[in-house]
């Protein structure tokens, strides 16, 4: 895509936004005196703020532009993992608000200490810091190419002056600027999408009937999965070895994306979200009550699904629009860079000025994501590691001066890492970041969900269990890399791998419980069975 100058009127809704945005990152650090308010606010938050501050935190600049390129390439499809949101919000409203925000609980990893000791916490911590510092790195530099080719500006450029943006008002203004920027940042992208629709269905002779006709007609609202079927099926043979059979019959099941595959991820990673995820927990701490807690995760759950459906329908309207008034350029990208149809749209179509405001929208996207990213991994840092193991014992002061050191080396990993992936083919980003995902947190749902469902077992079934949980794991992604030899390798879909280790991990944990105990632990207020009846 050829970039296109920006208009004045766009530049200047781009700068009234970030500036928006600076200025409530220097209000808000003048409140922040202690840790609690740094990483909580004080727990001073009403349920409405923490619920759109949520919804801003999971819809990151990927869901904005990606989104919009799956719809518009091909279909609805990608959807369907995120159907499952209300029937995990449910589990999460009755069960884990209450049990994650509890006392002075900050972190969702202290849970896993007070259940089942410090080896469990410590796996917990080093899963999320290492797989939040490689999400920040990719956000930034997938959030930067749009913006770079909408400006024209060098990508490590745009890399390295947004990065320091976000770091600003991160660093000085706590999670306070990180949730009340959030709130704003999720009007803003919300609205960005809106006006696109708006501004489609304005421009199309038939309106929005012409959308919905287009769309049907060429199956651009189709949700069926249709993953590739094998090659070739071995035909049994009792001659053929009877191991290279069975796994031969394993690979055809594993290697299919399947309706049932994308149910069991997206239950998978709604559970993920809302047990293991430190920006979501800490939101739980930051709600003013356990009832604000609750709106605060109905709020978001109600609104998550309609604003992915907005973004799809996005895709399905550039659709339609460039059926009726056909771009050279636009088809060009549908081969080589279907992300970018929507910034060229942007910048082609829109009238100056509300094209910044959606240009804003881009970077609220991106920037709601990884703000909360570096205020939470300051704050488990801190509450986890330096507090009880490296520096206990010292004043209120010393860790909030070393929360805002932490939060200033993980926006500098962040911006280093997003310069670094420059050099990197896009396949292979993605490729990395799901390995590293898959090895460094593929036990962590399956320890909280033992945690809070099961009294018999204890930090020895799952200390036990985490060995073989973690060589399957690092197996599993290996194999989907194609690192492995051949005499090693299965075919098996990349859905797979997280549902997999989890069953192992979990299945190993219970048989272990089975054996007699030397001990019984306190679990009053620990697992859904034993927690008060007031929560």
């Amino acid at each position: 895509m050829t970039a296109t100058p920006l208009r004045t009127l766009d530049v200047v809704a781009i700068l009234a936004y970030l500036l928006a945005m600076a200025g409530m990152g220097l209000y808000f650090a003048r409140r922040n005196t202690t840790t609690a308010e740094y990483f909580v606010g004080n727990r001073s938050f009403r349920g409405w703020v923490i619920g759109l501050s949520m919804v801003g935190t999971t819809i990151s600049s990927v869901t904005f532009l990606a989104f919009p390129a799956d719809a518009f390439s091909a279909d609805w499809r990608n959807l369907v993992q995120n159907l499952t949101l209300p029937f995990v919000a449910v589990i999460a409203v009755i069960y884990f608000v209450p049990l994650l925000r509890r006392d002075d609980m900050i972190s969702a990893f202290q849970y896993l200490e007070m259940r089942f000791g410090a080896i469990a916490r410590l796996y917990g911590v080093s899963s999320f810091l290492i797989i939040q510092l490689i999400r920040l790195a990719r956000i930034l530099f997938l959030v930067s190419l749009p913006v770079a080719l909408l400006t024209g500006a060098p990508l490590w450029s745009v890399i390295l002056c947004t990065g320091i943006f976000i770091a600003f008002y991160t660093i000085a203004g706590g999670i306070e600027a990180v949730i009340w920027t959030d709130v704003v940042q999720t009007i803003v992208l919300l609205l960005a999408g809106m006006m696109s629709i708006g501004y489609v269905v304005w421009q199309l002779p038939g309106g929005f009937a012409e959308v919905i006709a287009v769309g049907r007609a060429d199956h651009k609202f189709d949700m069926g999965i249709d993953g590739p079927a094998p090659e070739s099926t071995p035909e049994p043979n009792p001659v053929t070895d009877t191991q290279q059979n069975l796994r031969a019959r394993i690979s055809e099941v594993l290697s299919r994306k399947t309706l049932t595959i994308v149910i069991l991820l997206g239950i998978l990673e709604w559970l993920t979200t809302y047990c293991c995820d430190q920006t979501v927990v800490q939101r739980y701490a930051a709600a003013k009550s356990m009832r604000e807690a609750r709106k605060a995760t109905i709020l978001f759950s109600v609104m998550a699904l309609p604003t992915w459906i907005l973004f799809f329908f996005v895709g399905t309207c550039l659709y339609a629009f460039y059926q009726a008034f056909p771009d050279p350029q636009v088809v060009a990208l549908q081969q080589s860079q279907v992300d970018a149809v929507f910034p060229h749209f942007i910048l082609t179509q829109i009238p100056a000025g509300l094209g910044g405001l959606v240009i804003a929208g881009v970077l609220a996207a991106a920037m709601s994501s990884l703000d909360s990213s570096i205020n939470s991994i300051a704050t488990v840092t801190v509450v986890d590691i330096l507090k009880p193991f490296v520096r206990p014992g010292r004043s209120d002061k010393y860790y909030l001066v070393a929360a805002r050191i932490i939060a200033l080396f993980a926006a500098m990993v962040m911006i280093g890492g997003a310069i670094a992936l420059i050099e990197i083919p896009f396949k292979n980003i993605n490729t990395l970041t799901w390995i590293v995902s898959s090895v460094f947190g593929g036990c962590l749902v399956g320890l909280f969900m033992l945690g809070f469902f099961t009294t018999r077992v204890d930090y020895r079934c799952v200390v036990a269990a985490l060995v073989p949980g973690i060589l399957l794991n690092v197996y599993l992604a290996l194999n989907i890399s194609g690192q492995l030899p051949d005499f090693l390798q299965m075919d098996i879909h990349e859905y797979w791998v997280g549902i997999i280790v989890n069953v192992v991990f979990v299945t190993v944990a219970l048989g272990i419980s089975l054996f007699p105990r030397t001990s019984m632990k306190d679990l009053r207020g620990l697992t859904v069975w034993t927690r008060a009846k007031t929560d």
